[in-house]
C-alpha cells in the first residue's frame, strides 16, 4: 500500500517547528511524519512535561533532547504541533500566539470556536487562510469519516449520515494500547482484565462508551462527530447521528457509514468519485475478500473505503452503505497535523 495520495508541496523556505507532547503516542508519530514527509525544517524543538525532560529522541539520524515546555519555548518558532491535551493547549495558547507562532492543536480545546479553523486538508484546505494563530485538528473519527464522505457530498449533496464506529485502543494514547496488550495477556493467563485506561475491559470485549455521556444520551465523542462534520462542510442542514464503540484493535479506527444524498447515486458512481479523491484508497472486492480492515490501514496515511453498496431501505437510489478504516494515530492525528503545516 502506498503512503499518502496527497502530494507533497514544494517549499523553498525552511521553518522552525516545535512538537508539544513529543513523547506521547501522537507526538512520536508527528516527529516521524515530519521526517517521512521531508518537511523543510530550519530547526526542530521537542517539548514535553518536566518528567520527560532530558529524554533523547532520534530525528533524521540525530539525537535530539526533549525540553520542558514553558511559555518561553515558542520564541523564534514558526509552527507548534500540539498533542499534549486540551488543558495544556489552553494554558499555552497565548504564549504561542504572542510569539508569532501558529498552533496546530490536536486536542478538543478549540475545535468549535468560531475564530479557529477546523481543517482536514483533503476536505476544507481553504479554511486555513482565516486562522488567527490557532488551527484545530478534528476528532480522529471525524477525520477518517470525512476524507471519503466530503467528495461524495460535493458530488451528490449529503442529506443524512449515520455512523457506527469501531474505535481502536490507540484513541486513549499509549496507555490505551498498553492496556489492550496487558489485558489480553491477563485473560489468556486466566487472570481478570482490570480496566485503568478505559471504563470497561478492552480485551475480548466491545463497549459503546467513548468519552462522557451527554444529557441527550449521546457521548461527547459522538457529538464531536456531529458538530465537527457540520463545521467543516459549512452547513447545519446535514443530519448526523453516531454511535461510537471501542473495540480490541490496536491503532486503526473503522466505521460503518449509511449515507443519504439529495441526488441519486449508484455504487459505481461513488467508486469513480472516491478513486479520484485525495487521501482515499478504494478496497472493494468482496468476491475476493477484499474490503477495508484496520490491520491494513495501520501505518498508512490514507483512508480505506469499501463494501460500497446501494442502501436497499431508501427509494430512488439516494442511499449508500460503506465501510471505512484509517490509522487513528496518523490520518486521525499526526499525519493530518503535518499536512496542515504543509498548507501553511
Amino acid at each position: 500500500m502506498r503512503e499518502g495520495k496527497a502530494t507533497k508541496p514544494t517549499m523553498s523556505k525552511s521553518y522552525s517547528v516545535a512538537v508539544a507532547g513529543a513523547t506521547g503516542a501522537v507526538g512520536v508519530e508527528m516527529i516521524k511524519m515530519l521526517e517521512q514527509r521531508n518537511f523543510p525544517l530550519q530547526s526542530l524543538k521537542l517539548l514535553a512535561s518536566s518528567r520527560s525532560t532530558g529524554k533523547k529522541m532520534t530525528f533524521r539520524g540525530e539525537e535530539l533532547t526533549v525540553e520542558e515546555m514553558t511559555e518561553a519555548s515558542f520564541k523564534g518558532v514558526d509552527i507548534a504541533l500540539f498533542s499534549a491535551g486540551a488543558s495544556i493547549s489552553r494554558q499555552f495558547r497565548q504564549a504561542v500566539t504572542d510569539a508569532g507562532c501558529v498552533m496546530i492543536d490536536n486536542s478538543s480545546a478549540f475545535r468549535m470556536e468560531d475564530d479557529v479553523p477546523l481543517v482536514v486538508p483533503e476536505v476544507n484546505p481553504e479554511d486555513v487562510k482565516w486562522h488567527k494563530g490557532v488551527i484545530a485538528n478534528p476528532n480522529c473519527s471525524t477525520i477518517i469519516m470525512l476524507v471519503p464522505v466530503a467528495p461524495l457530498h460535493r458530488a451528490f449533496g449529503l442529506k443524512r449520515l449515520v455512523a457506527s464506529t469501531y474505535q481502536a485502543a490507540s484513541g486513549a494514547g499509549a496507555k490505551g494500547m498498553d492496556e489492550l496488550l496487558r489485558q489480553t495477556r491477563d485473560v489468556l493467563d486466566g487472570k481478570p482484565a482490570e480496566p485503568h485506561a478505559f471504563v470497561d475491559p478492552i480485551a475480548f470485549n466491545v463497549f459503546p462508551h467513548i468519552d462522557v455521556f451527554q444529557p441527550n444520551g449521546y457521548t461527547k465523542e459522538e457529538m464531536k462527530m456531529v458538530n465537527e462534520t457540520r463545521k467543516m462542510l459549512h452547513t447545519d442542514a446535514i443530519r448526523v447521528s453516531c454511535t461510537c464503540v471501542r473495540v480490541p484493535v490496536q491503532r486503526a479506527h473503522s466505521e460503518a457509514l449509511n449515507l443519504e444524498f439529495e441526488k441519486p447515486v449508484t455504487p459505481e458512481q461513488a467508486r469513480e468519485v472516491l478513486a479520484a479523491a485525495p487521501g482515499v484508497i478504494v478496497v472493494d472486492d468482496p468476491a475476493n475478500n477484499r474490503y477495508p480492515m484496520p490491520i491494513d490501514a495501520s501505518g498508512h496515511g490514507e483512508v480505506l473505503v469499501g463494501r460500497i453498496r446501494q442502501d436497499i431501505s431508501q427509494p430512488g437510489q439516494t442511499g449508500l452503505d460503506m465501510f471505512v478504516a484509517g490509522d487513528q494515530l496518523l490520518k486521525g492525528a499526526a499525519y493530518n497535523a503535518v499536512q496542515i503545516a504543509e498548507l501553511l
